[in-house]
């Protein structure tokens, strides 16, 4: 979120929590990116606020209920409120449990597959209109092919990333495997190690396709604790992942701490992954 909308939408968020009694004396950023992740005090419950034009909050709420319902390990709206979208002076506002962390241990690779599989049975159940993955993939093409959006990106490299968005995107497609709603980003910061159990957050990134393409964003161990994986379809999704995020970083308006030197170091993972595999995009 730009720096100068962040007081306003700290106010927004105080002002929409102590109109449903309760008190949000402080607020504690704890983290900040497209939307604000917010610690209200003293009525400990986590908020999430983002720019009217810029959020799919709506989106977000539908899927916790319909997940909470199934029992499927994710974060759950807080009780105490109706569990709905609240919006403030150009900010929608969703209130959160706030969890303790336990704690602090490494999470095992066992776990951490048997929570998103727990997790992936529970969104089989919900009959909701959500993206297709390839989507995302095709925003991460108009950035490559943009100069005006990506103007750092060198001939060399947007060709790379190009290529390989474009091939990946066919190849995973003509596989025609099984798809299936999806959390999007299932990496480690949007896995909760709480008493509660492994829980995953931030369901905005919710789109459809195959289970490969959510384990692609896990650690690579995970996967051998996850049942029926099909490993070539894998292997695709992960270079495929890489390119994606990889594109974003070059985005002019990126605002990732160290983005442009990650940008550099995944360039180099995508060649060498490329290699390794035997994968030729330029065609």
């Amino acid at each position: 979120m730009q720096a100068s909308e962040v007081p306003r939408a700290v106010a927004a968020a105080r002002s929409i929590a102590s109109s449903l009694d309760l008190a949000a004396d402080d607020a504690i950023v704890l983290h900040d990116s497209n939307k604000l992740t917010l610690r209200l005090l003293p009525c400990d419950v986590l908020a999430r606020v983002a720019p009217v034009a810029h959020q799919v909050a709506h989106f977000e709420v539908e899927l916790a209920q319909g997940l909470a319902e199934s029992g499927s390990p994710v974060a759950a709206l807080e009780r105490r409120v109706e569990p709905r979208v609240y919006e403030r002076d150009g900010f929608v506002v969703t209130l959160w449990t706030y969890y303790e962390p336990a704690t602090p241990r490494e999470v095992s690779p066992a776990d951490y597959a048997d929570a998103l599989e727990r997790l992936h049975a529970g969104m089989r159940k919900l009959d909701v209109p959500a993206p297709h993955f390839t989507d995302r993939v095709e925003q991460a093409q108009r950035l490559v092919a943009s100069r005006d959006h990506t103007p750092a990106l060198a001939d060399a490299d947007r060709e790379l990333l190009g290529n390989t968005l474009r091939s990946l995107r066919r190849v995973i497609g003509e596989r025609g495997g099984a798809e299936q709603l999806l959390h999007g980003e299932p990496h480690p910061g949007n896995l909760l190690t709480t008493k509660n159990g492994l829980l995953f957050i931030d369901l905005e990134t919710c789109c459809r396709g195959p289970v490969e393409f959510d384990l692609a964003h896990a650690p690579e161990e995970v996967a051998e604790h996850y049942p029926r994986v099909d490993q070539d379809l894998l292997r695709e999704c992960r270079i495929l992942v890489l390119a994606v995020v990889t594109t974003w970083r070059w985005d002019r308006g990126d605002q990732l701490p160290n983005g442009r030197q990650l940008g550099t170091e995944w360039l180099g993972q995508i060649r060498a992954a490329l290699d390794r595999g035997g994968l030729d995009t330029r065609g």
